[in-house]
């Protein structure tokens, strides 16, 4: 093999063929070539660190440095020239060839040869992730509850209009007070797990007021207007209650006023479970209805509540103390069964329930 004399002989002999030109070409070409390389030891050097951290080499240890030297400047410059023309080639073919024996048999000097980086991955190729981008199953899927409304959209009222004595403006309103009054009965979550129904007693005329917290106090309980679990026996699986019903725009007339009445009847469906137990949760389908009376009475108008109550279930039937007891499916059986052939709950048009009933499936 030729010693690095003889290789700078022949790189001297080479360059004094060339014009000045041609030489500043070539050193250009040289600088890139070794800018090019440099890169693709970089390249290898983070390829084989990958390598060993991983711990396909064996272990971790120094990158041991490389020299770039004259001799690879050289083969630089040769190299870059075969890719820009022949000229070289055609002078002294010879040089391009040096007569390099290594073990006996011969070889020729070549362009490094440059590995194309491997294209990233596509992610969008990827296989997804097992259950990945997958929604939780909602509570209400495959019941009817599914296709309902949530919360107080469910509630939806008819169009007002001057009717009963009232103007359509008293009608609006009264509707507009009727559907608070449903929201903070039915779907107000402090007064639903056993609270005091603020929101909804702020909202009834003074004298109805009075005589609701009177009673509420009697019966520790607002079970003749507000919806209630009993304390400690559910959580809510969802922050959503569905709804889905109906409010049906009349007249009335007594013996001292005469005004609008509004019958309501709602299916409202809650998604509960024991407390700390979500793998117990159950639909639960309360079925309020009701009257509520429009009128004027001493220049104001007044929204009563005249009828209002609700059935549930799946509930106890041994409780009496006005909140709902819900059933789970570990629940154990009561002393009071139900009675009758076993009803649709999502069934909106039916009779009042009687008693405790039995009820289909919810």
């Amino acid at each position: 093999m030729p010693h690095g004399d003889d290789l700078d002989a022949r790189f001297n002999e080479l360059v004094a063929q060339i014009d000045e030109e041609q030489q500043r070409r070539m050193r250009a070409a040289a600088v890139k070539g070794a800018k090019e390389q440099r890169r693709t030891d970089r390249l290898a050097r983070r390829e084989r660190r990958s390598a060993r951290l991983s711990g396909e080499s064996g272990g971790y240890g120094p990158e041991p440095r490389r020299r770039i030297g004259r001799a690879w400047i050289a083969m630089a410059v040769i190299t870059s020239l075969i890719a820009a023309s022949g000229v070289i080639v055609t002078f002294r073919p010879d040089l391009l060839t040096p007569d390099a024996v290594v073990d006996g048999a011969p070889t020729s000097i070549a362009a490094p040869v440059v590995e194309p980086a491997e294209d990233p991955v596509d992610q969008a190729d990827e296989e997804p992730t097992e259950g990945a981008g997958e929604e939780p199953t909602s509570p209400f899927a495959g019941s009817p509850a599914e296709k309902y409304a949530e919360g107080a959209a469910g509630f939806v009222m008819p169009e007002a209009k001057a009717l009963g004595g009232l103007s359509k403006k008293d009608v609006a309103k009264g509707l507009k007070l009727t559907r608070e009054l449903m929201a903070t009965a039915f779907l107000d979550k402090k007064a639903l797990l056993g609270g005091k129904p603020s929101a909804f007693t702020k909202l009834l005329s003074p004298d109805q007021r009075d005589w609701f917290l009177r009673d509420m106090k009697k019966h520790k309980g607002a079970a003749a207007f507000v919806i209630q679990f009993a304390k400690g026996t559910v959580e809510f699986s969802t922050d959503v209650i569905k709804v889905h019903g109906r409010v049906k725009l009349g007249t009335f007339k007594d013996r001292w006023r005469r005004g609008v009445e509004l019958k309501l009847n709602h299916i409202v469906v809650y998604a509960v479970h024991r407390p700390g137990r979500p793998d117990t949760t159950i639909r639960l389908v309360a079925h309020p209805k009701g009257r509520v009376w429009l009128y004027r009475e001493e220049g104001r108008l007044v929204a009563w509540p005249l009828s209002w109550g609700a059935s549930s279930t799946p509930a106890s039937c041994d409780t009496r103390d006005g909140f709902i007891h819900p059933e789970y499916e570990d629940s154990p059986r009561g002393t009071v069964a139900p009675t009758g052939p076993p009803i649709d709950p999502y069934e909106l048009e039916q009779d009042e329930p009687k008693g405790c009933t039995a009820s289909k499936g919810t």
